[in-house]
């Protein structure tokens, strides 16, 4: 049974900070958790993403935003499974490279603009929300549904 998490806002400085962020926001996830980023470009998802992935073992610069490839797969304590959706044009897409097998893989699947996902999200995710606040602050929303 996944414990009982509290959503999370949080008011990031600076990239060092959003990757201090997701490196600690790793220490709350388990197995089978599916993130589910929005924010406009440069924002900072890849960023988040990049401290989580250090949170779950992996070498920052093993994490690599999946732009060409829809999906990365990193190996830490956890499987890490890194979405990014910018370049999807159909929901389709999704299930061309496995998006139901890899939700029921034991891990933690992120995704950089998870919204072009659609109705293919599961009722259970964690959503993260990044918005620009200035050049350099970024508010972060970290809400668990389900």
């Amino acid at each position: 049974m996944k414990p009982l998490r509290k959503n999370i806002a949080k008011i990031s400085n600076s990239e060092n900070e959003t990757r201090e962020f997701g490196r600690e926001l790793a220490g709350q996830l388990v197995n089978g958790d599916l993130l589910v980023l929005t924010g406009p470009l440069g924002a900072g998802k890849t960023c988040l993403i990049k401290g989580i992935a250090v949170g779950l073992g992996v070498p920052e610069e093993d994490t690599k935003s999946p732009s060409f490839t829809l999906v990365n797969e990193y190996c830490g304590r956890m499987p890490l499974y890194h979405f990014d959706l910018y370049r999807m044009k159909d929901e389709s897409e999704l299930y061309q490279i496995g998006w139901d097998e890899y939700l029921m893989r034991d891990g933690i699947v992120v995704v950089e603009w998870g919204e072009k996902a659609g109705i293919y999200l599961p009722d259970k995710r964690v959503d993260i929300s990044i918005a620009i606040a200035s050049e350099n602050i970024r508010n972060i929303e970290v809400t668990f549904i389900g």
